[in-house]
């Protein structure tokens, strides 16, 4: 069986793409599901997030589709889940596109042998360039992570463009499936006005679940947590199982 392949991608960073990867696969993880988790981003904040000092690793993703390593061997375990690791080295891919003979489909080919897993999700870079489009161009599904800010708000013309752009260029059945509303404190009008706004213009693909305001979930990375491991009984662990449930239901 071929695992889901989702993307959780938004060019703005700070909207708590890394931190929504990270706790998504480990509550399907906590769910039973099988998973498999990518740091295609050069910061390699979800790797630093697990406490994996990145910039000591030699097998990385970076080694993986320039073909250094197979993908096994850069393959870490950390809370029941697979993790593909990254570090600053993947920040060439960027400019080495002549490097990669199957170009934007380079990360697809490297992915396309695992069966052993239920769902594999890529935390993309908060950009649009060419290391995003081969997350791109190798995922069914797109989560995008969204803060309750009206500058986030504001940046998904451009997004929702490259998106539009993969799709007839590379992935025909690349869908966004997944609007997560993040950081959201019910209490604040602003918060509560584009949530409105959200909901009016994507619909069903917003999810019911909103992962709220909660300290504890900026906390849990710094000690090298899932927020399950960090704060099992805060609103944060809640919202995100939750999230998880409902991923699973729309499978």
């Amino acid at each position: 069986m071929k695992p889901d392949i989702i993307a959780l991608c938004n060019q703005k960073g700070g909207v708590g793409k890394t931190t929504c990867a990270l706790n998504i696969a480990a509550g399907l993880t906590r769910l039973g599901k099988k998973v498999l988790l990518v740091d295609f981003d050069p910061q390699a904040h979800l790797t630093y997030s697990l406490g994996i000092v990145a910039h000591d690793l030699q097998k990385t993703v970076y080694s993986v589709i320039k073909g250094l390593v197979p993908l096994e061997e850069a393959l870490l375990e950390h809370s029941g889940m697979s993790v593909l690791p990254a570090n600053i080295d993947l920040a060439q891919m960027e400019n080495e596109k002549a490097a990669f003979p199957e170009g934007e489909f380079t990360l697809k080919n490297k992915l396309a042998g695992i069966r052993d897993k239920e769902y594999i999700l890529i935390d993309c870079p908060p950009s649009t360039g060419f290391i995003t489009v081969n997350a791109l161009a190798c995922s069914r599904e797109i989560y995008i992570p969204l803060q309750m800010e009206f500058l986030a708000l504001k940046g998904m013309g451009r997004l929702m463009n490259r998106i539009e752009e993969v799709q007839k260029s590379f992935n025909k059945n690349l869908k966004i499936s997944g609007i997560i509303p993040t950081r959201f404190d019910a209490r604040k009008k602003l918060n509560n006005a584009i949530m409105d706004s959200i909901r009016e213009r994507f619909g069903d693909k917003v999810f019911s679940t909103v992962i709220r305001e909660n300290i504890v979930v900026a906390e849990a990375p710094s000690f090298g947590q899932t927020i399950f491991e960090y704060a099992p009984r805060s609103h944060g662990a809640e919202d995100f199982l939750s999230l998880c449930e409902e991923i699973v239901k729309k499978k």
